[in-house]
């Protein structure tokens, strides 16, 4: 009788093995990047239950990271602004490509893939024309670079796949250059936007926030389209307007928050599984908000030091922040589990959780 191992191996042998899956990385639902207690770097899959499925290794810092649809590649950003993201085998914890920005730009530490797989896209900075530029990459041919095209606006940060195929842009506005490290240099004159593009870069619609200084940063896209906004404030922090907002295409946007703190600062944003409500965390003020998507009204909140990472579970959410915990927020907030591990900014999902 021919064994399990003789048939994969006849199955290799033919190029017709069946193709790894998450579930042959331990079914992760989430993904973060994490300092360890001395000092090195790491991308972590983390369950529902929030534990740890797969520790890999980080050249440096990483920001956030963007999973595959089907396979268990994970591409993994450095801190903004960085020029390598690797993409990683998250089933054997092999390096499959390393990819280097051109020269003269540097990532912004986010990506997506489109609804295939086939390509991935990222946000970058051509910081000597001062311009935003999406960069394409072919993932079925080992990750090589195709083309690129406009932002169509200035420090292009998250960017996400739409329901129709298409992508959102959240244009910063904030325009930096290496020889100046993270200083700001346009602050006076800063127009950020949100861009909707087709594949080809054509620009389909752009809408920019009411205050011109308030950065947009984070996206979060709901199953019809709706697009959660995260903004961060450059302005003085006693004029500082709600920095959460929803916007449908061909409307207005429509804010939320209106009173509630955040010291100027939102760090992360999501929509829960249902799409009823948006998350928030501001690890400045050491909070998380849960608004109804509907009405703006603020249903939830959760004080916690340095929160930032959050993402859905279902209709409930997800959070982490740096002293390794991973938190419930399902009307009260209950810590699924403590890790030795800072997580840093983003909590990703996998597929639908």
């Amino acid at each position: 009788m021919a064994t399990r191992r003789g048939f994969l191996a006849g199955l290799i042998a033919s190029g017709i093995a069946p193709a790894a899956t998450w579930a042959d990385a331990g079914n992760p639902s989430f993904l973060s990047a994490a300092r360890t207690p001395d000092g090195a770097y790491v991308l972590v899959g983390l369950d529902g239950q929030g534990a740890e499925r797969f520790r890999i290794p980080l050249p440096t810092r990483g920001h956030a990271a963007a999973a595959h649809p089907t396979r268990p590649h994970a591409v993994a950003f450095a801190r903004r602004p960085g020029t390598y993201a690797v993409v990683l085998d998250c089933q054997s914890g092999d390096v499959i490509a390393r990819l280097n920005s051109p020269s003269g730009r540097h990532f912004y530490g986010h990506g997506t893939f489109d609804a295939t797989g086939d390509l991935l896209f990222t946000t970058e900075n051509d910081y000597e024309l001062g311009q935003g530029r999406i960069g394409v990459w072919d993932a079925r041919h080992g990750y090589v670079r195709v083309t690129e095209m406009p932002s169509n606006g200035v420090g292009p940060h998250d960017l996400r796949l739409m329901p129709d195929g298409t992508l959102v842009v959240a244009n910063g506005g904030i325009d930096t250059h290496p020889a100046s490290g993270r200083e700001k240099l346009n602050i006076p004159t800063m127009r950020p936007n949100l861009s909707y593009l087709e594949f080809d870069g054509r620009l389909i619609e752009q809408i920019e926030p009411d205050d011109h200084l308030a950065s947009i940063r984070h996206l979060s896209v709901r199953a019809d389209g709706l697009v959660a906004v995260g903004m961060q404030w450059q302005g003085d922090m006693a004029t500082s307007p709600p920095l959460v907002a929803t916007h449908s295409r061909n409307g207005p946007m429509q804010y939320m928050g209106d009173g509630v703190e955040v010291e100027g600062y939102v760090g992360s944003v999501a929509f829960s599984g249902d799409g009823s409500r948006v998350a928030i965390t501001s690890p400045r003020a050491g909070e998380a908000q849960i608004f109804e998507a509907a009405s703006g009204a603020i249903l939830e909140r959760m004080s916690n030091r340095d929160v930032c990472g959050v993402s859905a579970l279902g209709r409930d959410m997800v959070l982490t922040n740096g002293a390794g915990q991973v938190y419930q927020l399902a009307g009260d907030a209950s810590l699924l589990s403590s890790h030795d591990l800072s997580w840093d900014n983003h909590l990703v999902a996998v597929g639908n959780v």
